[in-house]
Order: structure tokens, then C-alpha cells, then sequence
């Protein structure tokens, strides 16, 4: 499936002769799991600069509750994982890929491990539990349910030990910069230092998810998707952008920001009830509270219509209560703020968007469909999730072609022999935007709402050509402005990541995993058992 988007080529004017340069080997942007990995592992052959848009530590990884699904138990195998992931994926992952990071997984953990890193133990090794659509109990986590946190902080250790990687925080990336169809670097922007360019032999983008398009959503606020947009914008291909996976239960207070409830929290026994009262899964699913994430989102959105309830209820009250807040403490103190007991309240959660499964397309070597230019992480898509990501093989990814997107940089940064130079780039000054008549906030808030409303959990060609249109009238007074700060560009990443969902989503007639078509209720394997890819073509 071909889809052509058209934005212009650059978010803001430059000539490269009058900007001041920076030079690496190795670039990489971002510093989540998939970011920290690659260039850790890009520092074992070249020097590294990293570069992250706010703080270091600020990511979805930090952020991330469940764990990481691994085979370390000896009752558990590779096969055994490989053939929940596939099953999961619904026909669209890429077996290859799917192996290798399953069997790789061990590998990097005990990397991690051996780094510092402290994982949740029981008499007899690592203490594992089990989540929707595992076969096995194969999640170790850290601190109950604080996993992320504990994978960045040993990740950010290693960082801060190597003296081969220096570190750029609250640097936002514009653009990467190009010439003759490969990349050579990127266009920062900082307070401190203005419009930097930085010529690089080898670029790697880790820049993670699209979870602020929608007004409902897991996500930090810096999850814009502006990795994937910036390589949609340089000319690479992106794939299975229509493939949104949408967290079941994210806790659900009125005028509250939502906060992620762990899968894992039903993996360890807890029900899910409807306004009534109900326990409800095993009426959609014979696999209950654990089937898979994207049919758990749309029971609860069917009970929520049937009840008329903005929300349904875990109940952890017939689980131990002194288990369940040393298990969880993280929600626990989440919950607290609004005098919820975890073990002892109903918990109100509602759906959410959470991950992101299409993204800039990649190979098992990480590398994108430009020339010098490699991705990984939540801003690629490497076919490992298929058309459903299997939960808690996110951070797995990212640590295993994380280290093969960094190793395999660093390889060729090594090898080449030409050092990074300017060459002359530019781009033509557009109609500076005039604050006092484009209400940004307005304008982004607009979109999330219609993302959430018509490109979300459920879809239809009714709803899709509806979000086209009102994307279309946005992007022709917003994509022609000219912005000078991060809020602009951003906003115009969220609207160049809006476009090519909801074009991807129209152009899949049927349903499968998380892409949903209410007037396409069933999979079509002869006419949509395949990847969908867009790139942006001059003219």
C-alpha cells in the first residue's frame, strides 16, 4: 500500500554556511531504553553524542510499570515465547525478528545485571510473573512495579561512566539534516546555543512514542512522535502506522492526568468489573482479565456503553493486601493522592494510548531505509509486534536492537574513513507564525480530542474521512508557518503523525490487532495479511 503525505521538507529555514557545527561519529537521539543501549553499545568502536529533549532521564522507559519478558525460567523456552509473540501479532510479525530478540533477551539482561541493575527476587533467582497473552510466567521486574525506572537509572549509570559519550539535554532535533539521499546529522535547537548543525557519520534515532496525538494516553509529555516525523520529512519509510496499541487500564480521575495501572496488576489476579458490579472478560475472551491488550480495551469500551459509565473497575480486594501494596507500590502511592486503597478500593481505569507498534520501518540490522541513518525503539518499527505487541516485550526490544542499532553505527563509523564535513544545505524562509492568531494549545488539544474520538480504539470510514479533513484544515495554516521554539514544532510533528495514521487506518479494510474497523469487523489474510508502508517523494 502506497500513500503519498506531502509536508515540506524542513520545519525552518536555514543555510547551512552561516550556522556553527558540531561533528560526531555516532548521533543519537533520544535516551530511552533503545537510546542509552545504542550508544553505549556505539562507544565501544566510536565517540558518541547523545541527545535528549529534556532531561536524560525523561522517557516513556522511565515510566514504564509491567517488566520485561524473558526467557529465564528453565520451565519456560524460546519457542515457547516466539510462539506467544506470533500469536499475538496476528500474521504481521517478521519470524526473523521475533527469534532473534527472544533468544538475544537473555544475553541483555544479564548485561544489564551485571551493570547494576536490580531486579525483584524470590528464594531460588528472579521473581517472575505472568501477563496477557504469556504462556509462561517470563516478567522480571524491579522495585514491584517501577521496571523502566530501574532499566534507565542502571543505563544512565553506564552512560555517565563512559568517557567516549558526551550528552546534549534539553536540546530539541528539528530536522536530520540531508543531501543526495543519506543523512549526515541533524539540526539542534537549545537555548543555550541556538540553531546548531551537527555533521555525523552515523545517526541513530531512539526518539520513542506518538502518545500526545490522543487526549487519552500513557505517555510523558514529550511523546510527539517527532523522530518518526522527522524521518518521514528526510525521506525514509515508515510502516504500520495504523497499528496504535491502546493500554486498557490507565487510572481514571476526572480532571486528573491518567497514570498507567499495569498490566500486571491483572496478571497477579485482580478482576475487572463493570458499572454494575460484573466481572465481564470471560463474555469477550475465554482467556479473561488476561487475554489480549487490544480485545481487554474493547470489552471495556463495550461495557462502558452498555452501563453508560466513563470508566470500569479493578478489584484487588480478594487478592492479600499486604502482598498486593508491596507488589505495587508505585500505583498504591498514585492511588493515595486520591484516598484510594489499592487493596482495599476499586480502582476506576479506562482505556488509554499507550504504544506505538508502526514507526520508521528497520531491519534486524537497525537500519532504515536512508542511507546512514538507523532507528530503534518505539520510533522504529522492526516487525517484531505485528499488528499487536505481545505486553512487556517493549523494553526487551529496545535493549536488543538498541545494541545492535549502536554496534553495528559504531562499526561503520569506525571503518569510515572520510571524516563528517559540512556540505552546503538550506532551506527557504516560510511566513513567520503570528502568536497573537494561532492558539497552539487550542489547535493541539483539537487534535488529540478527534484523534481519541475518530482514530482511536474503534474506526470507520465514516470517522477516518471525518479526522482527514479537519487534519488537512489544520496542517494548512499550521504546516506553513514558520515556528522558533519546541511547542511549534512539535505541534507540527503531531500533525504530520496524525496524517499518516489516519491515512494508513483508512487504507486497511479490515481488523486486526489493535486496528479496529467497525465497518470491517473481521481479518482479510488475502487482501491485508501484509505491511503498509508511506514515504515522501519530492514534487
Amino acid at each position: 500500500m502506497k500513500k503519498h503525505i506531502e509536508p515540506r521538507r524542513f520545519l525552518l529555514p536555514f543555510d547551512s554556511r552561516a550556522l556553527p557545527y558540531r561533528f560526531a561519529d555516532v548521533l543519537v537521539i533520544g535516551s530511552g531504553v533503545a537510546g542509552l543501549r545504542a550508544a553505549l553499545a556505539a562507544a565501544r568502536h566510536a565517540d558518541v553524542l547523545l541527545v535528549s529533549k529534556a532531561e536524560l532521564r525523561e522517557s516513556n522507559t522511565q515510566y514504564a510499570q509491567g517488566g520485561i519478558a524473558v526467557v529465564l525460567a528453565e520451565a519456560d523456552s524460546f519457542d515457547a515465547h516466539i510462539a506467544d509473540t506470533l500469536t499475538v501479532g496476528q500474521g504481521l510479525c517478521v519470524p526473523e525478528v521475533v527469534a532473534t530478540v527472544v533468544r538475544e533477551g537473555p544475553a541483555r539482561i544479564r548485561e544489564l545485571i551485571a551493570a547494576g541493575a536490580r531486579f525483584d527476587e524470590e528464594p531460588g533467582g528472579l521473581n517472575m510473573t505472568r501477563e496477557g497473552g504469556h504462556s509462561k510466567a517470563r516478567i522480571i521486574h524491579a522495585q514491584g512495579d517501577a521496571t523502566g525506572a530501574e532499566v534507565e537509572r542502571a543505563l544512565l549509570f553506564q552512560v555517565a561512566d563512559c568517557p567516549r559519550i558526551q550528552c546534549l539535554e534539553h536540546t530539541f532535533v528539528v530536522d536530520l539534516l540531508t543531501d543526495s539521499d543519506e543523512c549526515l546529522g541533524a539540526i539542534l535547537s537549545s537555548q543555550v546555543r541556538g540553531i546548531t548543525l551537527v555533521c555525523a557519520k552515523q545517526t541513530i534515532l531512539a526518539t520513542g512514542g506518538i502518545g500526545q496525538v490522543y487526549r487519552e494516553t500513557t505517555n510523558p509529555e514529550i511523546a510527539t512522535g517527532d523522530g518518526t516525523a522527522m524521518a518521514y520529512r528526510a525521506g525514509a519509510a515508515v510502516q504500520d502506522m495504523e497499528f496504535v496499541q491502546f493500554h486498557p487500564t490507565t487510572l481514571y480521575i476526572a480532571g486528573a492526568s491518567r497514570w498507567l495501572i499495569s498490566e500486571t496488576v491483572r496478571g497477579e489476579g485482580g478482576y475487572l468489573l463493570n458499572g454494575h458490579g460484573e466481572r465481564f472478560m470471560t463474555r469477550y475472551h475465554p482467556d479473561g482479565e488476561l487475554a489480549p491488550r487490544d480485545v481487554v480495551s474493547r470489552s471495556i469500551l463495550s461495557e462502558m456503553r452498555a452501563t453508560g459509565a466513563t470508566h470500569v473497575c479493578l478489584d484487588l480486594r480478594h487478592l492479600d493486601s499486604a502482598h498486593v501494596r508491596e507488589r505495587f507500590p508505585t500505583i498504591a502511592r498514585v492511588c493515595e493522592q486520591f484516598e484510594l486503597d489499592i487493596a482495599e478500593d476499586l480502582i476506576p481505569v479506562r482505556p488509554s494510548a499507550h504504544y506505538m507498534i508502526g514507526g520508521v520501518r528497520i531491519g534486524l540490522d537497525a537500519r532504515t531505509s536512508l542511507p546512514r541513518l538507523y532507528a530503534c525503539g518505539e520510533c522504529s518499527c522492526s516487525g517484531l509486534h505485528g499488528a499487536n505487541r505481545l505486553g512487556s516485550n517493549s523494553l526487551l526490544e529496545g535493549l536488543v536492537l538498541g545494541t545492535r542499532a549502536g554496534d553495528n553505527s559504531g562499526r561503520a563509523a569506525a571503518a569510515s574513513s572520510r571524516e563528517p564535513k559540512p556540505r552546503h544545505v538550506h532551506s527557504d524562509t516560510l511566513p513567520a507564525a503570528e502568536q497573537d492568531k494561532l492558539d497552539l494549545r487550542d489547535v493541539s488539544n483539537a487534535l488529540k480530542s478527534l484523534m481519541w474520538r475518530r482514530v482511536g480504539i474503534e474506526r470507520s470510514r465514516e470517522f477516518l474521512g471525518e479526522a482527514e479533513q479537519n487534519i488537512d484544515f489544520w496542517c494548512s495554516y499550521v504546516m506553513v508557518k514558520e515556528f522558533n521554539f519546541r511547542g511549534g514544532w512539535e505541534l507540527q510533528n503531531m500533525l504530520t503523525i496524525a496524517k499518516l495514521i489516519t491515512v494508513a487506518a483508512r487504507e486497511r479494510e479490515e481488523s486486526r490487532g489493535v486496528h479496529f474497523r467497525s465497518d470491517f469487523p473481521e481479518a482479510d489474510d488475502r487482501r491485508w495479511r501484509r505491511h503498509s508502508a508511506v514515504q515522501r517523494s519530492e514534487g
